[in-house]
């Protein structure tokens, strides 16, 4: 049994939480609701607490219920505090430290695990700001429920729907609720005690034989980026994310701090992995920004070069092919080696068809980056499930063999460990 702190935020999506409510107290779990201002417009106390047989609070002024049960003791009572649904105005509060009502200053008073369910509009989930404010909360250990995709009460159609009561429950029994071997909400353990820290005993491959990055935070970019050209097309390519996936495993076994800057990809979480998803380049270039500072960044994903000036409405065939107009992406690569917070080794990708080595030279100098790896893509390498690589640094060239994208990995993450503890400049020597 655990007691959940159940904030409730403004949205449509809000009459969720009445079946959310029932099917946790099913489940044997206390409810206290909390009713924001946005949720009353949506949902009544009322129904609230008849279902969750608990008094439910509204208001941070009342004074009755500040002296009965101060909003300190109320956030430090609860085992867990789940946010749902989740208004991008409450992400942007939360990210922000806000707290200008009950359910803000809660949350920035609590010292127990956050998990946030976000619902809004797919523009509004795609928004640069709130990429960044999900970035943040990620960075700061909040546990964030990945929206659904489907069609919205605007009649829009994308991420960004309220999972199923059923489905968060289920996400809650794996990840977080006690007597699950997946970790527990039971004894505090602060916010960062969530599934997304790897400093937590939540169930998962061991750390590497000697913790090689334990203390290190080491941020990766994997899979492919997506350009809209209509709502219904975009440019893309072919990159699986599966070598930066399994890059970002190798880190998090090795005792790293892990986030995962993800394109659009159909693939699981690592373990002890923090994951941001975003679709286009101007996205993962906000994300990547908002994760730093970080040790090492491994820049794997295959962003696209050019976007496109997308129209509003789907082309018709009819009308004849597409004037499109071009203009080019963020260089996330170039962009980092230049940053304030640059991390201390800068590693880049580069998907190569022809001339790997040259190429992957040139790119090194052109980006200003410490490492290049350069892989030929010419085969089945994208989407495939092995690898061979080069890897350029600025001593010079090192072939390594044909291998599993899990054994480059490893190889790889061996390699950035034993930089980071030499205290090696990117050119080898002592810094």
């Amino acid at each position: 049994m655990a007691r959940i702190l159940l904030i409730v935020g403004g949205g449509i999506a809000a009459y969720k939480a009445c079946e959310l409510v029932r099917l946790l107290k099913k489940a044997g779990h206390l409810v206290t609701p909390v009713l924001t201002k946005g949720g009353e417009h949506f949902v009544t106390a009322m129904s609230l607490g008849a279902l969750a047989e608990s008094r439910v609070y509204t208001s941070l002024w009342d004074l009755k219920d500040e002296f009965e049960m101060g909003h300190i003791q109320l956030s430090r009572a609860a085992d867990l505090i789940l946010v749902c649904p989740a208004t991008a105005d409450l992400l942007a509060k939360m990210a922000g430290g806000i707290a200008d009502d009950l359910a803000t200053t809660l949350l920035l008073a609590t010292d127990k695990p956050v998990v946030v369910a976000p619902a809004m509009n797919v523009r509004m989930w795609q928004h640069a700001a709130t990429v960044r404010n999900v970035a943040q909360l990620r960075a700061d250990g909040v546990t964030i429920i990945e929206p659904d995709e489907g069609e919205m009460a605007c009649g829009e159609y994308g991420p960004g729907r309220l999972p199923e009561p059923a489905a968060i429950l289920e996400f809650l029994k794996a990840k977080i609720l006690p007597g699950t071997g997946r970790g527990t909400a039971e004894g505090g353990g602060g916010v960062g005690a969530v599934e997304n820290d790897p400093s937590t005993s939540f169930a998962g491959p061991p750390p590497r034989s000697g913790e090689d990055l334990k203390g290190k935070h080491i941020l990766i970019t994997a899979g492919p980026t997506h350009e809209p050209i209509d709502p219904v097309r975009v440019i893309a390519n072919r990159s699986s994310g599966k070598q930066g996936f399994a890059i970002a495993e190798a880190a998090a076994e090795a005792g790293a701090r892990v986030t995962l800057v993800a394109g659009p990809v159909g693939l699981a979480t690592p373990s002890r992995v923090a994951r941001i998803d975003v679709e286009t380049a101007e996205q993962m270039a906000a994300a990547v920004e908002a994760a730093l500072p970080a040790d090492a960044a491994i820049l794997v994903a295959a962003v696209a070069d050019w976007k496109v000036e997308a129209s509003p409405s789907k082309l018709k065939k009819a009308d004849g092919p597409p004037k499109l107009r071009f203009a080019p992406n963020p260089d996330i690569l170039a962009t980092l080696a230049g940053h304030p917070d640059r991390p201390r080794l800068l590693v880049g990708f580069a998907a190569e068809t022809d001339d790997l080595v040259a190429n992957a030279k040139a790119k090194l100098a052109a980006k200003d980056a410490d490492w290049i790896l350069a892989n030929d893509v010419s085969g089945d390498v994208m989407g495939g499930a092995r690898n061979r690589v080069h890897l350029v640094t600025r001593n010079g060239v090192e072939d390594w063999p044909e291998a599993s994208k899990e054994d480059v990995a490893r190889q790889l993450i061996a390699r950035v460990g034993e930089f980071l503890a030499a205290g090696e400049s990117p050119s080898g020597s002592k810094s």
